[in-house]
């Protein structure tokens, strides 16, 4: 890109320089009316000044788009609480913390660092990550994620991957790759700008014969300033620039917007696609469960059997345990105190509700009973193959009915998914969030399904923009070369309009960040 401006400036200095110590050196042509040889070291300053002004711009503009992974970066926590070998708390700086080092995980703290847990019970906001709002249970085993949020429950986790290696970390550095990254678009613009340079050596070279035969005197003087502003005028800063500002921009507003942009050929080539493949819970529901169904055994009443499961579930923080106590007071069910109330990892819950022992739990428990589920047990397996999640009521030894728990279709998926349509793309249900985020070229951090509608429309307004900045370089280039060579013969106004032309593409890469998508 600075072929060109080196050698219009280096050519201008240099000829001053010996304009100035060796003016014997040059014929009667380089030489004025006055007999003095014209220097241009004004011209060279100005040229840097103007083009150093551009430079300036640019750091500028990538600054304002690296304001989303500053936004990131304040998703983590800035401190830990560590917990020292003799018992001893302490609040130490995030980069302090050590692999190794026991930290503890207050209710409503954010988890510092990557990590295990190694004590408590608690229920964890993992939606920054994965996109699902409904809080993750953890016990000692469960791993735990940096900057996610805890529930109500204290923890003590082990770090595990700490600074650079969180996921946290990852997904910062994964924006920041992609605002480095080459869409194909640019091997375009590598092309011309290959051609383009030795193209205009050449047309210097010609205008320099040109005016040096038939200019004005002192006529090599005349052809010198021509050579010089041709090179300048045609340096193909804006060209270069054409392509990554509209990337950077973009994929600083695509996380704005909730959209994880995972590399420009990513954004270049979701203008064009026409499948998707989306993940289901947190994208397409709403992943907060619902209770759907209570099925009452026989000889059973179906509020009897909820207010007895909704009373034993008040007592768990379990996202399902909430999904059937918001169950029981959306049918007005009146709830009573449960006694003696244990929970049961991996498998339920268990305590006394009106002097009746009650449990409440998955397979898992039934088979710890000694129990078979019998119709139960096919009615349960069908529930689950529509996707619900099915926990056994028990009375005593007696499976007293069914809890069927679902993940509503989110309000916004219908809506989100005509848009899609009307975009022409056809739409594919996945599961498994974690290989998803692994491998594609889009995470939505938000989970929300229109957040791939804003990146349809993003990356077809990059695509755009990227276009029209070509154009505008390509064009601004090709008519600045002749103008330069024959009508404005002036190294410091080629300056001046060769800063203008890459301010001009900075300004159009810029109103990306305010497109409405």
């Amino acid at each position: 890109m600075f072929t060109l401006i080196g050698l219009g400036v280096g050519s201008a200095y240099l000829f001053s320089i010996v304009a100035v110590l060796f003016p014997g050196l040059f014929p009667d042509g380089f030489r004025d009316e006055q007999g003095h040889v014209g220097v241009y070291f004004e011209a060279g300053a100005v040229i840097g000044v103007l083009v150093l002004l551009g430079q300036v711009m640019e750091p500028g503009a990538r600054e304002c788009t690296g304001s989303a992974i500053r936004a990131l970066l304040d998703l983590a926590a800035k401190t830990a609480r560590v917990i020292r070998a003799d018992g001893r708390e302490e609040e130490i700086p995030l980069e302090d913390v050590v692999v190794g080092e026991h930290l503890r995980v207050r209710p409503g703290d954010k988890v510092p660092v990557d990590g295990v847990v190694r004590e408590g019970h608690s229920s964890i906001d993992e939606s920054m990550i994965s996109g699902e709002p409904v809080p993750v249970e953890k016990v000692a085993g469960d791993t735990v994620t940096g900057a996610t949020i805890n529930g109500t429950g204290s923890l003590i986790i082990e770090a595990q991957r700490v600074g650079g290696d969180t996921v946290l970390s990852q997904i910062v550095e994964m924006v920041a790759n992609a605002q480095r990254s080459r869409a194909p678009i640019q091997k375009l613009a590598d092309s011309v700008a290959g051609k383009f340079v030795p193209a205009v050596i050449g047309i210097a070279i010609l205008a320099f014969i040109a005016w040096a035969t038939w200019g004005p005197a002192p006529a090599f003087s005349y052809g010198l300033v021509a050579v010089v502003a041709v090179l300048i005028i045609a340096c193909p800063c804006a060209l270069g620039l054409a392509t990554p500002m509209s990337i950077m921009t973009a994929t600083g507003r695509g996380a704005q917007a909730g959209v994880l942009i995972n590399n420009a050929e990513a954004l270049e080539r979701f203008a064009r696609v026409d499948t998707l493949i989306v993940a289901k819970t947190g994208t397409l529901t709403v992943g907060k469960p619902k209770l759907v169904a209570v099925l009452p055994a026989a000889g059973h009443e179906e509020d009897e059997v909820l207010r007895l499961a909704a009373s034993l579930e008040r007592g768990s923080e379990h996202p399902l345990a909430e999904a059937i106590v918001r169950g029981a007071a959306e049918r007005g069910v009146g709830l009573a105190k449960a006694d003696e109330f244990e929970a049961l990892t991996g498998k339920g819950v268990k305590g006394v509700v009106d002097g009746q022992a009650v449990a409440l739990g998955n397979a898992t428990l039934l088979t710890e009973m000694g129990l078979d589920g019998g119709s139960f047990g096919e009615a349960a397996n069908a529930r689950r193959d529509e996707g619900e999640t099915v926990m056994f009521i028990l009375i005593g030894a007696e499976i007293a009915g069914l809890a069927s728990v679902a993940d509503p279709v989110k309000e916004s998926t219908p809506e989100a998914l005509k848009a899609l349509h009307a975009e022409g793309l056809t739409i594919i249900m996945a599961t498994g969030a974690g290989v998803a985020i692994a491998s594609a070229g889009f995470t939505l951090v938000k989970g929300d399904l229109n957040g791939i509608v804003r990146a349809r429309r993003l990356a077809r307004a990059t695509m755009r923009d990227i276009k029209q900045n070509l154009f505008f370089a390509l064009v601004y280039n090709a008519a600045g070369v002749p103008v330069a060579a024959g009508i404005l013969v002036s190294p410091i106004l080629a300056a001046a309009a060769m800063s203008l032309s890459s301010i001009s593409v900075i300004s159009n890469a810029l109103r990306l960040r305010s497109v409405r998508i």
